[in-house]
């Protein structure tokens, strides 16, 4: 049947208030479909019966999809012939896919970006607390149901995030180290107290710079990794599968990763604790002309464990910062690429802000405690 030899598209009154589409309502026709439309939006909004359309396209639906959101009418009362039923099922699925909305700009926008901001950010602590609550308490089954607990998994996770980061982790504490002994000494000499150059970087990296550095390094290196192998088995239903089997995916994937890290991150703060001082004294010795044994015995004299004791205390809790954020937010992948790299990317900066949020609290803690 050509073009020419179709019924055009037209509406019919019927006895009931559902006006009747006759004709074949197809690209060829797509002008006389619109005016048949705007005729009936003109004499009534009605749902429309379209069992008695001869050819009807995706067009076609789109037009009356469109007509119906227009004038307010529900798209499910409308009547299509059985061999149309797929057809408008499959339009009426991808029609809401369209371009976003240019960005608006003013204070009303801005001010709706901040609540909306603010929303998410509220929600997206709820579901970190909640999802701490369920780890701790299946922390404490398999405490009482052995069986569950994966230890080749965990030693495997203890390897990838704590053996695997020692050289990154002390390079750039080494580094970090030195840098401070510079900073400081530039800025004692001016007063003769060069030498007190030994207590700052002791202080410095005890306290803080040890476990914030390799905080920071493991927010960036771990806490991706895991977002995206979670992210990965989401989207390929690796993980509906383990559900389906009876499997509990926390107990599979996220208590290994957590134990890991919460092991891995103490030793891997007191090696950057140790290379930070090494790289202070390797300053001393080189830059300011302090030699090793004079540093190492100002060292020995002024280093408190104390110091020591609250930058390790710390690691524990960034650890489990770090997993969780890393786990919940590979767990809340949609299913596609994009969605993998958007939840990504979201661990990262959670993880490390998360965890200089906390890092400041201690210190301020800690502080008011004389500690």
């Amino acid at each position: 049947m050509t073009a020419a030899s179709e019924t055009r598209p037209s509406i019919e009154a019927s006895d009931s208030e559902r006006p009747r589409l006759l004709g074949s309502w197809t690209l060829d026709h797509a002008a006389a479909m619109a005016a048949a439309l705007r005729e009936a939006a003109a004499a009534g909004a009605h749902p429309l019966d379209a069992t008695g359309v001869e050819r009807l396209d995706s067009l076609g639906v789109l037009q009356l999809l469109r007509h119906a959101r227009r004038n307010g009418l529900d798209f499910d009362a409308f009547r299509f012939s059985p061999e149309h039923h797929a057809l408008v099922d499959a339009i009426e699925d991808v029609a809401d896919e369209r371009p976003p909305r240019k960005r608006e700009y003013g204070v009303a926008a801005a001010l709706g970006r901040l609540g909306y901001a603010v929303t998410d950010n509220a929600r997206e602590v709820v579901a970190l607390v909640s999802f701490l609550g369920e780890n701790l308490w299946k922390l404490a089954r398999m405490v009482r149901e052995p069986r569950r607990f994966r230890a080749i998994s965990t030693v495997h996770h203890m390897e990838q995030v704590g053996l695997d980061a020692v050289p990154l982790v002390a390079l750039l504490s080494y580094l970090v180290g030195a840098v401070i002994a510079f900073l400081g000494a530039n800025i004692l000499a001016d007063f003769g107290a060069t030498m007190y150059v030994v207590e700052l970087v002791n202080v410095a990296f005890l306290r803080e710079f040890g476990v914030l550095m390799t905080s920071i390094v493991l927010a960036g290196r771990t806490a991706s990794a895991f977002t995206a192998q979670i992210g990965a088995m989401v989207s390929r239903e690796e993980v509906d599968a383990m559900r389906t089997l009876g499997l509990d995916p926390v107990d599979v994937l996220v208590i290994p990763r957590l134990l890991a890290l919460v092991v891995m991150l103490p030793l891997l703060t007191f090696v950057s604790d140790i290379l930070g001082l090494l790289g202070g004294m390797s300053v001393g010795a080189f830059g300011l002309d302090i030699p090793p044994q004079a540093y190492y015995a100002r060292m020995q004299e002024t280093m408190e464990l104390r110091h020591f004791l609250v930058g390790l205390a710390k690691a524990p809790v960034f650890a489990i910062v770090i997993a969780l954020i890393g786990c919940l937010e590979g767990l809340q992948v949609k299913g596609t690429a994009q969605s993998v790299g958007e939840r990504t990317t979201s661990s990262v900066v959670q993880t490390i802000s998360l965890v200089i949020v906390l890092d400041a609290l201690f210190a301020i803690w800690f502080m008011q405690m004389d500690w």
